[in-house]
């Protein structure tokens, strides 16, 4: 087989790189240049130091005329606060009339019974009484395993959380479809709120908000945000221009054309837009209850502490279950949302809503029955079940029966797989590493993909950062290649094996909403902590992309194509490797971007478990409130994130031109 020109360059390049990883360190200090090595600390630039003292600046002393900064802040946190207080009131807490330093319940809060009528009745609206079992017995079962106070608390948050985030994703995508500029602007902002970890954003969040669910919330908005604002502005777009040109038509103004036209035409899309901010919302409970959210993130957070695995398990299932009730439940008023649904204008309220009247009346039998009989209020304590001490029996069985086995495995994958992948990304000299970066940035993106590469790894390098992000990278490649590993091969079994798919599919659902902390408990009871230990957190987390984009793009192939190949008498394996597989190719490597971003995104939290990467150094700067160290290294993380998300789907569209998929360009 012939080999190009171009890829003897880039192996004579990667064979260049591996030699000054393996010897790079020993010559630099024969030449005397160990500054190629480690970045001189006197060239940092105290980009950090700069940053913290502006948002001192900011919070101490800024002022507008009518009020400082910190008031307007305090306003607006005043504001999220009143609706907060009255949700988590309605569910938890109860109405108090305060006396003095003592306060008094006047009004309990939803009985327990109440708000499984109204979830039942909710999910048989929406669709069909399936629903309606699946979502009562997800709450029941927050009843019955002892977590309804924490889970009302938990679904308190989400309820003002989402509303927020969507409203402003709604308006932001609105702005992003009529002013093309606008987008172009949103887009790195978009970018950046995606891919700078939470935690480095919670410090500034703390400065401004304070201590408390309302900085949570603030988190979580800004977390769950940006999806809704892409999928409303690509929604918009995607609208039938029949349907644009009827709205000219008839004479709309731009806002009727908005909100009477596209608006409503793309209510299915701007739907799932919906069930993501719901979704990620669900998935900020734990790291929101940091700084004072509480519910079920603040148990896991707890149990991890003490290392309590049962009890962090059990309040990890229960926000499982939780997120799959609200994720079934939007995705049914989703569908409902298309469909056209009579109603009939003659008839009395009754007959029209005879949920809610059956609610409605539960909720007052259950409320006048709970003064005298506490079961109709709050579910007893003493009934409460739990399999806390199952899953901490089975951990410490583990511990004791396979410990050797553990330790092998773990220096086994140390020894012969990790610490060289650390070696070689410590061993390159940061120039020689800068240089191949904006090369493969000019090589599958042109000019403008290797500037933009070499000012972020510029930027890595001058902030002091190079050491820890080269740690970061290396985590991540190893994470990364473990979960694609394990993944692809899933993937491809569960789009030429139905019953293999229906199962690999639930486990793949339960990983995706399993909250990340929870991986780390039963690791590190494992494992100890580690690298090693972060590793296997990552691949857990960030498996899910590298099966589905893998069934997706193997499925997804012509059925014209496979039956070809069987025509000119292929077998199955060859019909798998010499058809599926290369025309699936650009889809895999969408989901090994993906498997990137998510295990990225993991590293701040690995970062309790001992690491020494960007995630660690974020986390440091949550715990000494050193906004600017937080910024900076969460920036870091960023860039990377933007690098590899800039990079391989650049790739995948080579690959998606080279098998005829896309057009190219002359």
């Amino acid at each position: 087989m012939r080999v190009s020109r171009s890829s003897l360059l880039w192996i004579g390049l990667f064979t260049v790189t591996w030699m000054l990883a393996s010897y790079g360190k020993s010559m630099a200090t024969a030449a005397d240049m160990k500054w190629l090595i480690k970045y001189p600390n006197a060239w940092v630039f105290p980009l950090k130091d700069t940053i913290s003292d502006m948002m001192r600046w900011l919070v101490e002393d800024a002022h507008f005329g009518l009020f400082t900064f910190t008031e307007a802040t305090r306003a607006l946190s005043w504001l999220i606060e009143q609706p907060y207080n009255f949700v988590r009131a309605l569910f938890s807490d109860g109405f108090d009339r305060r006396i003095g330093r003592d306060a008094v319940q006047i009004v309990p809060p939803l009985s327990w019974i109440a708000v499984l009528a109204g979830v039942i009745a909710l999910g048989h609206y929406a669709k069909d009484w399936v629903l309606a079992g699946i979502v009562g017995a997800s709450f029941a079962y927050l009843a019955v395993f002892g977590q309804w106070e924490s889970a009302m608390v938990t679904l308190a948050s989400v309820m003002i959380a989402v509303p927020i985030g969507v409203g402003g994703g709604l308006m932001f995508g609105i702005l992003a479809y009529r002013h093309p500029l606008f987008e172009r602007l949103m887009t790195p902002v978009l970018d950046l709120m995606q891919t700078i970890p939470i935690f480095a954003y919670l410090v500034p969040i703390l400065f401004m908000f304070g201590f408390g669910p309302v900085s949570a919330l603030v988190a979580t908005v800004i977390y769950a945000m940006p999806p809704m604002v892409r999928i409303t502005t690509m929604a918009l777009k995607a609208v039938d221009p029949e349907i644009k040109d009827f709205g000219v038509m008839t004479g709309c103004t731009t806002r009727q054309m908005t909100w009477r036209i596209l608006v409503p035409a793309a209510q299915q899309s701007l739907m799932v837009g919906v069930n993501q901010v719901i979704m990620l919302s669900l998935n900020m409970v734990i790291i929101a209850s940091m700084i004072g959210a509480g519910g079920l993130g603040f148990d896991v957070l707890s149990a991890l502490r003490r290392l309590d695995i049962g009890g962090g398990f059990e309040a990890g299932i229960a926000i499982v279950i939780l997120a799959i009730a609200i994720d079934r439940l939007s995705q049914a008023f989703a569908e409902r949302s298309t469909m056209y649904v009579p109603t009939n204008s003659g008839t009395s309220f009754v007959a029209r809503n005879p949920r809610t009247v059956i609610v409605g009346v539960i909720l007052v039998i259950a409320m006048g029955l709970g003064q005298i009989i506490p079961f109709f209020q709050t579910y007893p304590e003493g009934q409460t079940l739990t399999t806390g001490a199952f899953w901490s029996d089975a951990v410490k069985y583990l511990n004791i029966n396979y410990f050797d086995q553990f330790e092998a495995v773990k220096i086994f994958f140390l020894k012969g797989f990790m610490l060289p992948i650390k070696r070689f990304f410590l061993g390159v000299p940061w120039p020689w590493m800068i240089a191949m970066i904006v090369l493969i940035g000019w090589r599958f993106g042109g000019w403008k993909l290797a500037l933009m590469n070499g000012l972020m790894a510029v930027f890595i390098v001058t902030t002091g950062l190079w050491a820890k992000a080269m740690i970061t990278v290396y985590l991540c490649g190893a994470s990364v290649i473990i979960a694609s590993v394990i993944g692809i091969p899933f993937g491809v079994l569960a789009a030429v094996n139905k019953r293999a798919g229906r199962i690999i599919g639930v486990v793949i659902d339960t990983l995706q909403t399993l909250p990340s902390f929870v991986y780390l408990i039963p690791v590190v009871m494992l494992f100890r902590i580690g690298d090693f230990t972060a590793m296997i957190a990552i691949v857990l987390y960030a498996l899910a992309p590298a099966v589905r984009y893998t069934e997706h793009g193997v499925g997804s192939v012509s059925a014209d194509l496979i039956e070809a190949g069987v025509v000119s008498g292929c077998t199955r394996m060859q019909i798998l490797t010499r058809i599926r597989l290369p025309l699936a190719l650009p889809d895999i490597l969408l989901g090994v971007n993906q498997t990137i971003m998510l295990a990225l995104s993991m590293l701040v939290i690995t970062a309790l478990v001992g690491t020494r990467d960007l995630g660690q150094e974020v986390y440091i700067a949550l715990t000494k409130a050193d906004t600017g160290r937080g910024i900076v290294a969460g920036l870091g993380i960023a860039f990377i994130a933007i690098i590899a998300d800039r990079v391989i789907p650049a790739s995948a569209r080579n690959a998606r031109i080279r098998y005829g998929l896309e057009g190219g360009h002359d």
